[in-house]
């Protein structure tokens, strides 16, 4: 018997940004086309994970937490404020 098994995750966690980000890579690069069978679906995917991991792709980030204070300073004294 298969069951659904619903777990929290915040919406603002980093690594939900590195799956959305992973997700887009995979979209351009992999399933930017028709594919005709569940089977082509899976050799294709199965064929750029391959090539992924064996790049050691990265995702590098380019908005630290300094940064995002600097531009979000607004919502940050504002949450301030509250406290």
């Amino acid at each position: 018997m298969k069951r659904i098994e619903f777990h929290y995750t915040p919406k603002h966690a980093s690594w939900l940004n590195m799956v959305e980000i992973e997700i887009g890579v995979m979209n351009r690069q992999c399933l930017d086309r028709r594919i005709a069978t569940w089977d082509d679906l899976r050799l294709s995917l199965t064929a750029w994970e391959t090539a992924r991991n064996s790049e050691n792709a990265r995702i590098k980030w380019m908005f630290d937490v300094d940064n995002a204070r600097l531009k979000l300073n607004r919502a940050y004294k504002l949450l301030n404020s509250q406290n």
